[in-house]
């Protein structure tokens, strides 16, 4: 079902089902490179095992092959690993990730036709309380939206809520990448950011039932504006250089409120 002003593809009950598998196995790819991931490891290595757990299920990764007007190539690989001052689309390397590093990982498949998208960020060893912090809350953000995910609430009332959860804790909140719809296809309507302009984009919306959303707050630990990097034309970084993090599940709207697909079950 399509809602007809926003464009918006409904989904039925079975399709959400389909959808939790492909959720379930990206679920299972970041669960395994959440075990490898200590001093001294490649993100290239992380990549190399989520290609191979995803190519095993059955599925195809959502990243691989994705083409922008700013890269000098399409997407390389399978996930994409953001280090430190990179906030998304951090293309692996073999630079090994060193005590005190952040790597936020994230990885889309899609399995029988339909996508699962999620993201975490990971401490490599030891970090500094501060960056914990960081991280502790940008996922108390995408925890709060989820909370307060339920049919009839307008988008904005959500997105006021994560800014201010975040801007009270001292961070900031990225304005220029945000979530997306999600089903078939990986960014579907609508657009779901992660703070509230006023209204001025005309980004806002209701949700109903049978939505398919990724949620995915994006906070930077300085300013949180952004450039692209200038060695691949992918990776974005803070222009402070400061630290950033990144968590993200697809979550869909039902009569009762929230159902992550995401999380494993």
């Amino acid at each position: 079902m399509i809602v007809p002003n926003a464009m918006i593809v409904l989904k039925s009950a079975r399709e959400i089902e389909l959808m939790r598998a492909a959720g379930r196995l990206v679920c299972q790819v970041l669960d395994a490179l959440e075990r490898m991931i200590t001093p001294g490891v490649t993100t290239a290595a992380l990549d190399a095992v989520a290609s191979r757990l995803i190519q095993e299920a059955g599925a195809t990764a959502l990243f691989l092959g994705v083409k922008n007007a700013q890269a000098r190539f399409p997407f390389p690989a399978s996930i994409c690993a953001s280090v430190n001052d990179a906030v998304v689309h951090g293309v692996p390397s073999d630079r090994p990730l060193a005590a005190g590093d952040i790597v936020s990982v994230d990885c889309g498949v899609r399995y029988k036709g339909f996508c699962g998208d999620s993201a975490r960020t990971f401490a490599v060893g030891k970090v500094a309380p501060q960056t914990q912090r960081l991280m502790d809350v940008t996922r108390a953000t995408l925890d709060l939206a989820i909370a307060r995910m339920r049919p009839k609430v307008r988008w904005s009332v959500i997105a006021a809520e994560m800014q201010r959860m975040v801007e009270e804790a001292g961070f900031g909140v990225v304005t220029e990448f945000v979530g997306h719809g999600i089903g078939r296809d990986m960014h579907e309507e609508p657009k779901v950011p992660n703070y509230f302009d006023g209204g001025r984009d005309g980004s806002d919306f209701e949700l109903v039932p049978g939505m398919t959303l990724a949620i995915e707050p994006m906070v930077t630990a300085g300013r949180p504006t952004v450039k692209f990097a200038d060695r691949d034309g992918w990776t974005i970084v803070t222009k402070d250089g400061s630290a950033a993090a990144h968590f993200e599940h697809t979550v869909a709207i039902t009569r009762d409120g929230s159902d992550v697909l995401t999380d494993g079950r």
